[in-house]
């Protein structure tokens, strides 16, 4: 088992994402994490080997590694500082986040037992809820992500509500309080993919949220270079996700727990920057005559605003909306775009744009992409870190050119 994280101390996210909880020493007094890039660790003898495997089933911890699949310094490091942010006690590191959402899930699944996920999850989420738990004879259901609706699809045998705050596309924001409320009441875990909001702008742990993903791809990274998931908790939550991750593996390599770690000290100077690019071009569409309507949790207009302003430090810089007009003026007006790239992703350093129904959703039949709300004017821009001006006279330029 890996060491617990001690409790971290009362510093500001940008302090804890670039030391950590304290001050940990590293090979050769180096000041930056150094890359172990290696497999396995030898023992210097068998006796040492055979003191190693007596201490680990007895539950003590005599070195920290012994092959790569079960941990890395490069990756404990960026665990160690990663759980910091969160304020969890313990973080586990997997290859994507997806790979980090399948394995949390596969650790606490029990056979005939039934499974909550809320409509505005990640596609890849529901698919492999709806294709491939059920395959696996899994009760799943999918509602609207309000704790009025969770509520009324728990069953006796229900144990895990899966949700995210915001969600993607329409950045729904939960009421977390209120879920956990009735999760308790009802025995039930709660995990919650967080990725869209970061550390920075909410946390669920400290609201009673069982287990916390993060796709670290998107802001934890952020810049756009590398595939990572996260999840966090307590530490005695983890140790069976612990497990299953040392059998299966999924892990991230040490050059990428290298930019990763690198990434997060400068994640709360760019979540500013995030949070004020996000609500200043989120005004400036919903005031626009070419925009038919915005969603952004920042806005007074959207849905969850209150509870957006009660939970969220900030709101981030994904901003959801239709271009009035159908297909041809929405391709025209992303056509137009000199600063945005046309990818899918969020959180990097260059701005993103993505025509949903053409991207994200195009291999759904279009009656099925309708009844969910993804037409083919909804455009989602994920704002990098270029200059908000700058942003801001690329998107009234294209704009015009409908």
């Amino acid at each position: 088992m890996p060491k617990k994280s001690p409790k971290p101390k009362h510093y500001q996210p940008a302090t804890l994402a670039i030391h950590g909880p304290g001050r940990e020493p590293k090979a050769h007094f180096a000041v930056t994490t150094p890359i172990v890039q290696t497999s396995n660790y030898y023992f210097d003898s068998t006796e040492d080997v055979l003191k190693f495997m007596k201490g680990k089933s007895e539950g003590h911890v005599l070195r920290e590694h012994e092959y790569g699949r079960y941990g890395n310094p490069t990756q404990q490091e960026c665990e160690r500082k990663l759980a910091a942010v969160e304020g969890a006690e313990r973080a586990l590191l997997f290859s994507t986040g997806m790979s980090a959402v399948v394995m949390t899930l596969l650790a606490y699944l029990r056979h005939n037992t039934h499974i909550i996920f809320t409509k505005d999850c990640y596609r890849q989420t529901r698919d492999f809820a709806t294709n491939i738990l059920t395959g696996f004879g899994m009760q799943v259901s999918i509602v609207d992500p309000t704790a009025r609706e969770i509520a009324r699809a728990i069953r006796p045998n229900t144990t895990i509500i899966f949700t995210e705050s915001p969600t993607n596309p329409y950045l729904r924001v939960l009421d977390i309080p209120a879920v956990v409320k009735v999760a308790r009441q009802r025995k039930v875990k709660t995990i919650i993919d967080a990725t869209l909001a970061t550390p920075y702008n909410i946390q669920p742990l400290a609201m009673g949220v069982d287990i916390v993903i993060h796709s670290a791809t998107k802001y934890l990274g952020g810049h756009n270079d590398l595939l990572a998931g996260v999840a966090l908790g307590k530490n005695k939550m983890l140790d069976e996700l612990y497990r299953l991750q040392r059998m299966i593996g999924a892990t991230p390599g040490p050059f990428t727990c290298f930019l990763l770690e690198r990434g997060l000290k400068t994640f709360a100077l760019r979540m500013e920057q995030h949070n004020r690019a996000g609500l200043a071009i989120a005004r400036l569409l919903e005031s626009h005559p070419k925009i038919e309507k915005v969603w952004y949790p920042g806005l007074t207009s959207h849905p969850d605003y209150q509870i957006a302003r009660e939970q969220m430090r900030g709101f981030g810089s994904v901003i959801t909306f239709l271009v009035k007009g159908g297909e041809k003026e929405t391709r025209k007006f992303i056509d137009a775009l000199e600063l945005f790239l046309i990818t899918p992703s969020l959180g990097g350093s260059e701005s993103l744009v993505t025509q949903m129904s053409t991207m994200s959703f195009f291999d759904y039949p279009e009656t099925y992409r309708r009844s969910i709300g993804i037409v083919d004017n909804l455009v989602r821009i994920a704002l990098g870190l270029e200059d908000t001006d700058d942003l801001i006279a690329d998107l009234q330029q294209a704009l015009g050119r409908i």
